[in-house]
């Protein structure tokens, strides 16, 4: 097993730390402070083993702060959990410490066995995420026999010994993220960084310094320089999602980067270099941004240099029994339970469906058959309802994001698959899938897929009181709470006290809430 890495210019901590995990027989290796750490990943670079399992260290240490080396090791290992230790009169730092992806904080003084059980728990998560790795490795990249999906795989195959930027559009779930991972992994830039950023995600007074990084003192609460996406990427390829919600006049900045490949962080006078290769996407239509004023004309210029067209996944019906398949077997490892087989009428029940959520739609049906299925056979009647409620032929109305609460929604798994974790809002469906809904009489739960969850959430209120249940309030209210946690951890890749900050709750209530309503 890989040390756990321990970084504390306090040699009593160490020792204490040191002692008590290999009570538990978790070997350990000790630092002093950050540089001694960051010259043993470049060692440990050549052999994973020597690598940490867990790496725990103090905020405040002579010669850089663990906040600085928390930057560093998650451009390079962003999996890895890193655990900060911290005073208690140091919460602006904790909160920063979360903000820059750690796994936990562990306030000083600290209680021993709590701080051993923190780690374990830091181990586990490190192992799920080696476990997500190799799996996804010997997954295939993509899934596609129709003839658009062979045009886009040709397309990557003739760009793969370029560097040239790329511009890939398609609807929102379709997989753009996974072309621009693909384009990466066969180009020259293969071993360097991935870095992946949706501008549309990221509120407009932060994108700037999530983009070029800061110095310190730029602007209230910059406590150390950061470095941004483009520095992060240097010698990679760093992914620009929804570029057509860029800000105006941050697309000013942008311009200049891909021009003459320099920036400057908010705040610096120092001009930085970027050797980063660029790649877009979006699901708007730029030229149309352009003619409205909303997008610099010169900016798509500089980034249409190559335009890959992703198809949605109704023009690639003939994808949709192999992508169901492969998600089944996908979400039954990811909950560590038996794959469910899908029967023939239920494929081509399926088939019927226009998605307007595309790919991602189909993989969180997938997570939700794997959960809700009755029987290890899945059957045509076992269908989310947002499938039945659409009748053979016709074409399905496009699902509110709202409607989220009570369609299916992602599984609580430990590693989620990139495309399965951009929250991105479904688009207004083209044409065909605007079609009116079908001309039934809907059950609740179909009412509350076509028409808002609210509306669904009344009829099911109905519903209960009609049947003579008096525990109506808790039983909604439950089933409320718990899609709202497993969502928020599914979003966190589990962490909990990142989903309850994501919901606007207390940690003590998340925790106490997933006692309740029994999601451990």
């Amino acid at each position: 097993m890989k040390p756990i890495w321990i970084v504390d210019d306090d040699q009593s901590i160490r020792f204490v730390l040191e002692k008590a995990l290999l009570r538990e027989d978790l070997p350990t290796r000790s630092f002093t402070n950050t540089r001694e750490v960051l010259a043993a990943l470049e060692v440990a670079a050549d052999d994973e083993m020597q690598g940490p399992q867990v790496l725990v260290s103090d905020i405040r240490m002579p010669g850089g702060s663990g906040l600085d080396l928390l930057d560093k090791v998650k451009a390079k290992h962003p999996g890895l959990p890193v655990i900060i230790m911290t005073a208690f009169s140091d919460l602006d730092s904790a909160v920063s410490a979360f903000q820059g992806g750690a796994f936990e904080y562990l306030p000083k003084p600290f209680d021993l066995p709590r701080a051993v059980e923190l780690i374990r728990r830091a181990v586990d998560e490190s192992q799920r995420e080696e476990v997500a790795e190799e799996r996804m490795a010997a997954a295939p990249e993509m899934l596609g026999q129709a003839p658009a999906m062979q045009d886009v795989f040709r397309a990557i195959g003739r760009l793969s010994q370029s560097n040239v930027t790329v511009l890939i559009t398609g609807e929102s779930g379709s997989g753009k993220e996974l072309v621009a991972r693909a384009l990466h992994k066969h180009s020259p830039r293969t071993n360097g960084p991935f870095v992946a950023i949706n501008t549309a995600a990221i509120p407009k007074d932060l994108l700037e310094s999530e983009l070029f990084g800061h110095e310190r003192g730029a602007f209230t609460g910059a406590q150390t320089m950061r470095r941004g996406r483009f520095e992060q990427a240097e010698g990679g390829t760093l992914f620009l999602d929804e570029i057509g919600d860029m800000p105006f006049d941050l697309q000013t900045r942008l311009l200049r980067v891909l021009s003459d490949g320099h920036f400057y962080r908010v705040g610096g006078h120092n001009s930085v270099k970027a050797n980063v290769r660029v790649i877009a996407a979006t699901h708007q239509d730029l030229e149309q941004r352009v003619k409205l004023g909303g997008f610099r004309e010169d900016l798509f210029h500089r980034l249409n240099v190559i335009r890959l067209r992703l198809p949605a996944l109704r023009e690639r019906g003939e994808d949709v029994p192999a992508l169901t398949r492969h998600f089944l077997q996908q979400s039954a490892k990811q909950l560590g339970v038996e794959p469910k087989r899908i029967s023939d009428a239920a494929l081509a029940r399926l088939a019927t469906f226009g998605f307007p959520g595309n790919v991602r739609q189909l993989e969180n049906i997938c997570h939700w058959l794997t959960v809700m299925a009755p029987a290890q056979l899945i059957e045509a009647k076992d269908l989310p309802p947002e499938v039945m409620a659409v009748q053979p032929g016709e074409a399905p109305a496009a699902v509110p994001v709202a409607a989220a609460a009570l369609a299916p929604a992602a599984a609580p798994v430990a590693a989620m698959p990139a495309a399965a974790m951009e929250h991105d809002a479904m688009p207004a469906s083209s044409a065909a899938a605007a079609a009116s809904p079908a001309a039934v009489v809907p059950s609740p739960i179909e009412a509350g897929a076509l028409g808002g969850w609210e509306i669904g959430l009344e009829l099911e209120a109905q519903t209960l009181l009609a049947a003579g249940r008096t525990d109506v309030w808790d039983a909604l209210s439950r089933r409320f709470e718990s899609r709202l946690i497993l969502t928020a951890l599914a979003n966190t890749r589990g962490r909990r006290i990142e989903a309850a900050q994501k919901l606007g709750i207390g940690r003590n209530t998340i925790t106490r809430k997933i006692q309740e309503l029994g999601l451990e």
